[in-house]
């Protein structure tokens, strides 16, 4: 499957901006994630999915401690969410799987030029409208390799669900930072605890910061709970 997928990410123009999704594409994203999942015997552990909105489209926002926590989330989250993810740059440069994930219309966030985030953002904005994607941020901005529960959040990206209207998805996830670290010896198990819902009117009525500050308080919430 693996080396299928890298012939099939040759038909992928890496310079072109898609707007639609694509169905094989995405199928060969999650069976791989699902072959990853088996050898590296990872189990995910779930609470609190009845949180996630049954109808429309939503932002959602978790803390980022793995390179693993979005490859897991679309386990986690049903399919017919159609995930978006804004990531990083790097991760677009990966041989297959950068042009894989761009066909698939996940979007880069270019944090060093204000003009260009912005651009992403509304795009973000507008595919929530438009009904296309629900979308995925970390508003961490980069991985978390500290002993600190949560980095400072990058606020801006709450602009995604005021300008699209929708609400805001929370979810903490844990130890898949050892998933590396225990293969192949060790399997992992992992653990995804949606912690609540800000709808969309709420989202509306606060600040970038506010949200931000309203978000963090939900995660550490989780993770305390977890930890003590």
């Amino acid at each position: 499957m693996f080396i299928f997928s890298i012939i099939c990410s040759l038909f992928i123009n890496k310079n072109k901006e898609y707007e639609t999704d694509s169905k094989f594409y995405r199928f060969l994203l999650y069976t791989c994630t699902k072959i990853i999942k088996f050898f590296a015997r990872i189990k995910i552990k779930v609470t609190g999915a009845e949180l996630i909105p049954k109808e429309g489209r939503y932002l959602v926002v978790g803390n980022h401690r793995s390179a693993f926590d979005p490859i897991l989330l679309w386990e986690v989250i049903d399919k017919s969410a159609d995930l978006c993810f804004i990531s990083k740059p790097e991760n677009f440069k990966f041989f297959a799987f950068g042009k894989i994930i761009k066909r698939c219309c996940f979007m880069a966030i270019d944090r060093d030029n204000p003009r260009n985030a912005l651009a992403t953002i509304n795009k973000a904005a507008r595919f929530l409208k438009e009904d296309k994607f629900s979308i995925v941020v970390y508003p961490e901005g980069t991985r978390n390799k500290t002993e600190e529960p949560l980095l400072p959040f990058h606020n801006g990206l709450f602009k995604i669900a005021k300008k699209a209207h929708v609400p805001v998805l929370v979810v903490t996830s844990r130890n898949n930072e050892k998933i590396v670290k225990n293969f192949p010896f060790h399997g992992t198990e992992v653990y995804y605890d949606f912690a609540g819902v800000i709808d969309a009117d709420q989202v509306e009525a606060m600040s970038n910061s506010e949200i931000a500050e309203k978000v963090q308080e939900m995660m550490m919430e989780k993770l305390n709970a977890a930890f003590n």
